[in-house]
């Protein structure tokens, strides 16, 4: 049995796996699908800390990675299928290719993954001008024009933060009338920079053949006319769905699907979790890296109480 099993390996995880692994822990970590988690689409990552030329996301996922395993951490391959989560060790993880994880004590790092159109051209363009964080990639699209796709609250607070540095910002709704809360909505409508296509869904953006984004094709859905909306930058904003599944029954969630946690205790004893899979309202690297932190103290400190 494994004193501690981090699953998930993006700045919350590998953050949970320097401090287990300082403390002599050995941890094994997860990579799951995504190895990096979503910071490894993010070109140029100017907001972290102790980086104030930027640093490329995939570089800055690989160093965290050998830091944690140069004190003895271990990284494998494989996605967490189900869990069993007994009052007291061991704690089981299944994953995807049959194999069984028994630890003392379970650090859940899985994360949340932003939700996209489903376009062909737009998951080619991520990270080469398609974002689903305004505040990560926002300040790389200075002076030029951007688009947001969506029409909740999260719509609107990624637009208005878009204005400090596009020329323009072009809202794209799929109805005719926001969701999001009327004192947001009202801000963006009054807002000078910003201009919103109503009735209308973006069926392609432009250009793949240039690696970058030129353009968007949108179509109107009163008119059915479709027209290109030269942009810089499409930023989705229509919501995250929890890597929680595989927990399901064993961890206690919210309607939204994150895991409901006390700090960083889940419901569960010797279950602990960190990062976007509990964490709905900020969803940034540094406050992942934070709560990985905390989430392998408290790790820790229940090894300690087990007497281990």
């Amino acid at each position: 049995m494994e004193k501690v099993l981090i699953a998930g390996s993006g700045p919350a995880g590998l953050t949970a796996a320097l401090y287990t692994a300082r403390a002599g822990l050995a941890p094994v970590v997860l990579e799951g699908p995504e190895p990096g988690g979503q910071l490894t689409t993010t070109s140029d990552v100017e907001n972290y800390p102790g980086f104030p030329e930027a640093v490329n996301g995939t570089d800055l996922m690989e160093r965290m990675k050998r830091q944690a395993e140069k004190f003895g951490a271990r990284i494998r391959s494989g996605a967490v299928r189900s869990a069993e989560f007994r009052p007291a060790p061991p704690r089981r993880l299944l994953l995807d290719d049959g194999s069984t994880l028994e630890g003392a004590a379970v650090i859940v790092a899985t994360g949340a993954s932003a939700k996209y159109l489903g376009i062909e051209s737009e998951q080619k363009l991520r990270g080469r001008g398609v974002s689903a964080c305004a505040t990560c990639d926002g300040a790389l699209y200075r002076g030029v024009p951007v688009a947001v796709v969506g029409g909740g609250d999260t719509a609107m607070e990624e637009a208005l933060f878009l204005t400090r540095f596009a020329s323009r910002v072009t809202i794209i709704h799929r109805r005719d009338r926001f969701r999001a809360s009327r004192i947001l909505a009202e801000r963006v409508l009054r807002h000078p920079k910003i201009r919103v296509l109503w009735n209308s869904t973006v069926e392609e953006v432009l250009d793949v053949n240039r690696n970058e984004v030129t353009g968007l094709l949108v179509r109107d859905a009163a008119s059915g006319v479709a027209r290109v909306e030269p942009v810089s930058a499409l930023f989705l904003a229509i919501g995250h769905t929890p890597n929680t599944e595989p927990f399901a029954g064993q961890l206690e969630r919210n309607p939204a699907g994150y895991l409901v946690t006390s700090g960083v205790r889940t419901s569960a004893e010797g279950v602990f979790a960190a990062g976007d899979v509990c964490d709905p309202a900020y969803r940034q690297a540094v406050t992942a890296a934070g709560s990985g932190c905390a989430a392998a103290l408290e790790a820790i400190r229940y090894l300690e109480s087990l007497g281990q």
